[in-house]
């Protein structure tokens, strides 16, 4: 049998090109992941500050002033300050569900990011069911809550896991159908093809205006998901000390704290993305068609204005998130179980119905 030696060569280099391109692959993904987990703790350090700023306003006071300009490292300084304490464990509790509890409530938030599209083309994996992934993964944090809560070996932290799992089931199921709403509108699962469908008429393509109640329902459940005054039962200083996180310090008790700013960030951002038009510009196509381009005239000029878009609509959701904390007292139990059953899940049921009804006749 006689062998071509340029065939092999061929062969040989081809290999070696595919080999290169998968390398050139993961090397891309890992880069876009560090970026990502970069921009998330920066939004969260910002996130920190403005509360602060915002609370201070609101109560007449100074509020952080002295680390950094304006206060703005005071968060950092927090941080690091968390990261030099002492790590205690309580002596009789579960170790190990006590250890793993907080790891878990900070991961399952942040795979949620990996469907958000902060621009055009600007998202880490465009899922089919990008929404629903959000869901799913989102109702592992409290599980991470009431392992932490059984694992602390204390009666306080146990009320607080279990008024986490709680709360959270609760308020799933009515967030759930709002989203169902969205995907009908939309006839997609997909965060990007939900945006995409709001694009055409600008501001008035949002689904803000087609979906008002189910806009409503949403930022009450979000709140509550995120465990926001006046929703945060789970964690009451006046009953449960601290609730789950009563027996924590250190890096742990960080974790906690970040995992709830980072469960903001991205409650935020998909309200920008389901209801508020996403990285689309806010204008009417009518008055100035040629914005509407932007992504066409050069990627990185489009996917900038895109991102700030997205953050700036972000933020302001943030903003009524954090005057509401400041704002309204705190529920009791039996009031926040009542909101969540007798109010919202019909309202949302109903939502549901009647979109599902006008999409049938639309046909």
């Amino acid at each position: 049998m006689i062998i071509d030696t340029t065939e092999v060569q061929d062969i040989n280099s081809f290999s070696r090109l595919e080999s290169l391109k998968e390398v050139s692959g993961i090397i891309w993904m890992i880069v876009l992941i560090l970026s990502l987990v970069l921009g998330i703790t920066i939004g969260v350090l910002v996130i920190v500050w403005l509360e602060r700023e915002i609370s201070a306003g609101i109560q007449q006071r100074i509020g952080p002033e002295y680390a950094g300009p304006l206060g703005i490292l005071q968060a950092l300084a927090d941080g690091t300050k968390l990261i030099f304490k002492e790590n205690l464990l309580p002596s009789r509790g579960d170790t190990r569900l006590f250890s793993i509890g907080p790891s878990i409530a900070v991961i399952s938030i942040l795979l949620s990011y990996s469907v958000i599209p902060f621009s055009y083309r600007l998202v880490l994996s465009d899922l089919n069911i990008g929404v629903f992934l959000w869901i799913a993964v989102s109702s592992i944090a409290p599980i991470g809550l009431l392992m932490s809560g059984y694992g602390s070996n204390n009666k306080y932290s146990f009320l607080g896991g279990l008024r986490a799992a709680a709360q959270s089931i609760s308020y799933e199921i009515p967030l759930t159908l709002c989203v169902l709403s969205i995907s009908l509108l939309s006839n997609s699962l997909s965060t990007v093809d939900i945006v995409e469908a709001q694009s055409k008429y600008g501001l008035w393509g949002w689904n803000l205006w087609r979906q008002p109640m189910g806009f409503l329902v949403f930022l009450i459940s979000s709140l509550a998901e995120c465990e926001r005054l006046p929703f945060d039962l789970p964690e009451a200083e006046e009953e449960l000390v601290a609730g789950y996180q009563t027996e924590y310090s250190g890096i742990k008790f960080g974790l906690f704290y970040v995992a709830s700013y980072l469960n903001l960030l991205v409650s935020s951002l998909f309200v920008t993305v389901l209801y508020l038009g996403g990285w689309n510009i806010s204008i009417p196509y009518i008055f100035i068609p040629g914005l509407f381009e932007i992504n066409k005239v050069g990627r990185v000029f489009g996917t900038t204005v895109g991102i700030f878009i997205t953050l700036a609509k972000t933020y302001l959701f943030l903003f009524i998130s954090i005057t509401t904390r400041w704002t309204l007292p705190r529920l009791r139990m039996d009031q926040l179980l009542n909101l969540g059953w007798k109010f919202l899940l019909p309202i949302s049921l109903g939502n549901l119905l009647l979109t599902t009804s006008s999409q049938l006749l639309s046909l």
